[in-house]
C-alpha cells in the first residue's frame, strides 16, 4: 500500500519536474520516505507490533470462548515435568494466528507484495501455519497432545518445502546473485562486476569469500531440508512461555539486516563480500514485520503465558525463517544465528539416538530446555538465559560478515 502511494507520487513528481511546474507532488514531497526500504521496514515492525497489541486481547478472548485450551501431557508421559507445567492446563493455544495476521497485514501495507523474496517467504509461512493450525485443532478436538500423525505432518512439510525450493531455484529474479569480490578482483578478462553471478545452487558462508560448493539442481533437496528442519526446530523450542518467541526476534532481526545489506551493491560486493541481489532488500520489510509481530505476541506469551502460539505459530515461523535464510544465500549461517533452535533439535536427535542404540539417555529430558528445568532451573531462568544465548549467537553470526 505504501509502495503504491510512493509509485503514484513519484510518477506525478517526475511529471511536474519535466513540465517545470510545482503541484501537489512537490507539496507532498515527504512521501519520498515510502521509497526507502529502511523506512518501510521500521514502519512494518512498529505496525505489526501495534496490530498485535491491539487485536491480541480479542483473539485471546475468542480462543478462550472456543475452549481451545492447550492439552498437557500426563504424568505417565513426562513424570516430574507434569508437576511443573500443571498450571498451564487450559491456556489457549493457536495464538500463532495473531502472529501470522499481524505479519501479513503489515507486509501488505509496507512491502512490495510481488517481490519474489517476500512472496515465497509469506506463502511458506502461511502454508506451514495452516498445517500447524490443523495439528493444533486435532489436539484440541481429541483433548490430548497427539495431534496430526508425525508421518502426515512430515509429508505435508515436504510438499510445502519442495514447492518453495523449486520456486526459489527456477525463479530468475531470485537466482541472479552477483559474484563475490574474490571472483572478480582480477578484471583482466574484461568482465564487469555485474557480469559474473553466483549460481543459486552454490553454497556460501561469510568466512569463505568464494562459494564452498556448487550442488546444481541438488540444491533443491538441500533447501527442502533447511525449511523442514527449521520449521521443526522452532516447534521443538516452543515448550516454555516466550522461549521460541524471544529467539525468533533475534533471528528475524539478524536476517532483516542480512537482507538489507545483500540488497545494496556496494555494501554486499565490495565491503562485506557477500552474495548480492537487487531485489533482496525488500525481504527486510517482511522480516521486520515478523520481528514486530513476535514482540507483540511476546507481550501476551511471556511467563506466565496468557496464550501459546501452538504449532500454528511455530511451524509458520520456522518455515519463514528457513526460507529467508535460503533467499539471502546465508543458509549455513542459520546454524549460528539460529543456534538455540539448532541445539533444541539436536538434543532431541541425540536423546532418541542414544536411547535406541545404548538404551541410555543423555539428558534428563529433551528438548534441552526441559533438561535444565529438571536440573532445578526456574522456567524464567531457562527462558531468559536462552534468550541471552540467542542474542549473543545472532551478534556473533553478523560479526562473521567482516572477519575475512
Amino acid at each position: 500500500m505504501l509502495t503504491a502511494i510512493y509509485d503514484f507520487w513519484y510518477a506525478a513528481f517526475q511529471a511536474e519536474q519535466n513540465s517545470g511546474t510545482d503541484g501537489w507532488a512537490h507539496t507532498f514531497s515527504f512521501l519520498n520516505l515510502f521509497g526507502y526500504v529502511t523506512f518501510r521496514a521500521a514502519t512494518a515492525g512498529l505496525l505489526s507490533f501495534g496490530v498485535s497489541i491491539l487485536i491480541g486481547p480479542r483473539i485471546i478472548r475468542k480462543l478462550i470462548s472456543l475452549k481451545v485450551g492447550q492439552p498437557i501431557r500426563t504424568a505417565e508421559e513426562v513424570h516430574k515435568l507434569a508437576e511443573l507445567h500443571g498450571g498451564k492446563l487450559g491456556t489457549p493455544t493457536m495464538g500463532g494466528v495473531l502472529i501470522i495476521a499481524s505479519v501479513l497485514f503489515s507486509t501488505i501495507v509496507c512491502a512490495r507484495l510481488f517481490n519474489p523474496f517476500v512472496a515465497v517467504c509469506a506463502c511458506t509461512m502461511c502454508a506451514c501455519g495452516l498445517l500447524g493450525f490443523l495439528d493444533d485443532y486435532t489436539k484440541v478436538k481429541r483433548k490430548n497432545s497427539a495431534g496430526v500423525s508425525s508421518r502426515t505432518k512430515l509429508c505435508w512439510q515436504f510438499v510445502i518445502a519442495l514447492i518453495a525450493a523449486c520456486f526459489i531455484y527456477f525463479k530468475t529474479e531470485i537466482s541472479g546473485f552477483h559474484a563475490t569480490a574474490e571472483q572478480i578482483r582480477d578484471n583482466a578478462a574484461g568482465f564487469r562486476l555485474g557480469d559474473l553471478r553466483i549460481g543459486i545452487g552454490e553454497i556460501c558462508f561469510p568466512l569463505f569469500k568464494v562459494p564452498i560448493i556448487d550442488l546444481g539442481i541438488l540444491i533443491i533437496p538441500f533447501f527442502v531440508l533447511i525449511i523442514i528442519g527449521c520449521s521443526n526446530a522452532v516447534n521443538l523450542t516452543d515448550g516454555l512461555d516466550g522461549l521460541a518467541t524471544g529467539c525468533t526476534i533475534s533471528v528475524a532481526l539478524s536476517y532483516a539486516v542480512l537482507a538489507y545489506l545483500a540488497g545494496h551493491f556496494f555494501m554486499a560486493t565490495e565491503y562485506l563480500v557477500i552474495p548480492h541481489n537487487r531485489f533482496i532488500a525488500e525481504l527486510s520489510v517482511f522480516l521486520m514485520s515478523l520481528a514486530g509481530a513476535s514482540f507483540g505476541f511476546l507481550w501476551f506469551n511471556c511467563h506466565p503465558a496468557k496464550v501459546f502460539m501452538g504449532d500454528t505459530g511455530s511451524l509458520a515461523i520456522g518455515g519463514a525463517l528457513g526460507t529467508a535464510a535460503i533467499c539471502t544465500k546465508q543458509e549455513l549461517l542459520l546454524v549460528i544465528i539460529g543456534g538455540v533452535f539448532v541445539a533444541e533439535a539436536l538434543s532431541v536427535m541425540l536423546q532418541v539416538g542414544s536411547f535406541k542404540l545404548r538404551k541410555k539417555r543423555i539428558f534428563k529430558m529433551a528438548p534441552i530446555h526441559h533438561h535444565f528445568e529438571l536440573l532445578g532451573w526456574h522456567e524464567s531462568q531457562v527462558i531468559i538465559r536462552f534468550w541471552i544465548l540467542s542474542i549473543m549467537l545472532a551478534l556473533f553470526g553478523l560479526a562473521l560478515l567482516k572477519i575475512a
